[in-house]
């Protein structure tokens, strides 16, 4: 199973968004997914229409090791694409963490136990932060992708997640590689927004993903509904774009693609 963490210390950057897109856009080619939600708000839970009342055992659970992730796991309502929920115990989870053994790799160990061939791939949606739940997440992951909104501050914000990778490998994970970086919340309007594409392009070179992710009402609409942009509009604007994201990656997955 190829694991993926989705990252960004900083919030408000559409990294949700791009999980729960990206994970319908790589169901609906074909692929078997697991989406992990490891973030203390549950947006992509929520997004993907599983309801507080319907979690159960949760991220949380696996965590601790009260449950493995094919007992975490629920279906959504998109074909070949199940979600092991967070729940608001998560939020404790980095102070419980401390106390157990091998904290940085709880999720890795879990990971470890699912049945070869259950899943083609998994995407972890990380928490806006970099402690003990998103270094898990960057402890079990093969490659990283980062979500980066168009906007002054965003290379700022990057430096300090590239640091981060670089003592991951050094101490935990020397395989984690940068898959990519997808621009977000894209307006061709603005003109600060072509010149930070332009500098995050020039600084980053192909690590860059071709897609740019616009800005779109339809993407902030679709969560409310339970439901990912793709599925709430698929001829919308962000629609077409996270699956031009989705093909992109696949094809980043040399040796590791799967017929759909």
């Amino acid at each position: 199973m190829i694991t993926i963490a989705i990252a960004n210390q900083k919030g408000g950057v559409g990294k949700t968004t791009t999980a729960i897109n990206l994970a319908t856009g790589l169901a609906a080619i074909g692929w078997r997914v697991l989406l992990i939600d490891i973030d203390p708000q549950g947006n992509a839970s929520t997004g993907l229409g599983i309801a507080q009342s319907e979690r159960g055992e949760s991220s949380y659970s696996v965590l601790t090791g009260d449950a493995s992730i094919v007992e975490a796991a629920h279906a959504t309502k998109i074909p070949r694409l199940d979600i092991v929920p967070a729940t608001v115990d998560l939020s404790g989870a980095e102070i419980e963490l401390v106390d157990y053994e091998q904290r940085t790799h709880r999720l890795e160990i879990a990971m470890n136990s699912v049945p070869s061939g259950r899943w083609d791939i998994c995407l972890i949606d990380c928490p806006p932060s970099l402690g003990l739940l998103t270094m898990n997440a960057l402890v079990a992951a093969e490659s990283l992708i980062v979500p980066l909104q168009c906007e002054f501050f965003a290379l700022e914000g990057l430096s300090q997640l590239l640091r981060t990778v670089e003592r991951i490998r050094d101490k935990f994970n020397p395989g984690l590689s940068i898959l990519g970086v997808a621009l977000t919340m894209f307006d061709r309007r603005n003109n600060l927004t072509n010149q930070v594409s332009d500098d995050v392009r020039a600084c980053l070179g192909k690590v860059v993903f071709d897609t740019v992710i616009p800005r779109n009402v339809r993407l902030s609409e679709a969560p409310s509904h339970g439901l990912p942009a793709l599925i709430y509009d698929h001829r919308c604007p962000g629609s077409v774009a996270y699956m031009q994201l989705a093909r992109e990656i696949v094809a980043r997955l040399p040796g590791k693609r799967r017929a759909a």
